[in-house]
């Protein structure tokens, strides 16, 4: 079973500094934030929940988009983010290892009470500006699974050097 990784969606995006600085609307910061995201289900092997709210919203039930690793759930009108979090994170098994990312104190108390690894909305936007300065994606970093070829199987300095020798360097 895959790790599990809960986002608190508004709260990093309020803590996101690129996102005022360039001048996002909230639709776009929640896009980038989701595409950041699915690549980094890919890049850490863990499975993420990017949680939005839907307290104010005129939904009647909670909305779950599965993206591969990544599911984008908007919560009903009437529930707050943070209350299916801490739910979400009550019903997961003690056996998973579970990190909660958000900056809301109240939060991280009620989530570290089941057993999460809390993590700062800050200290997240770290991890993804680390995955994006080193080039890493989620096609880079894991063989595909689908073949089973002699290459996938190699060590990566050896398949480094296979491919500066097929590229002719």
């Amino acid at each position: 079973m895959k790790p599990l990784l809960i986002v608190d969606g508004y709260n990093v995006i309020g803590a996101w500094s690129e996102a005022e600085k360039k001048g996002w609307s909230l639709d776009e910061s929640r896009d980038r934030l989701m595409r950041q995201l699915e690549d980094y289900a890919g890049f850490s092997g863990e499975e993420i929940l990017l949680v939005f709210d839907g307290y104010q919203s005129e939904r009647t039930t909670t909305t779950e988009e599965k993206h591969g690793d990544l599911t984008l759930i908007f919560t009903r009108h009437g529930e707050t983010a943070d209350s299916y979090i801490e739910r979400a994170a009550a019903q997961t098994p003690r056996y998973r290892e579970l990190r909660v990312a958000t900056s809301d104190g109240l939060e991280q108390s009620q989530v570290l009470s089941s057993g999460a690894i809390r993590m700062t909305s800050r200290e997240l936007l770290r991890e993804l500006r680390e995955m994006r300065k080193s080039g890493m994606s989620a096609h880079q970093n894991q063989p595909n699974m689908n073949r089973n070829t002699i290459f996938s199987r190699m060590p990566e300095d050896i398949r480094a050097r296979l491919e500066k020798l097929r590229r002719g360097e």
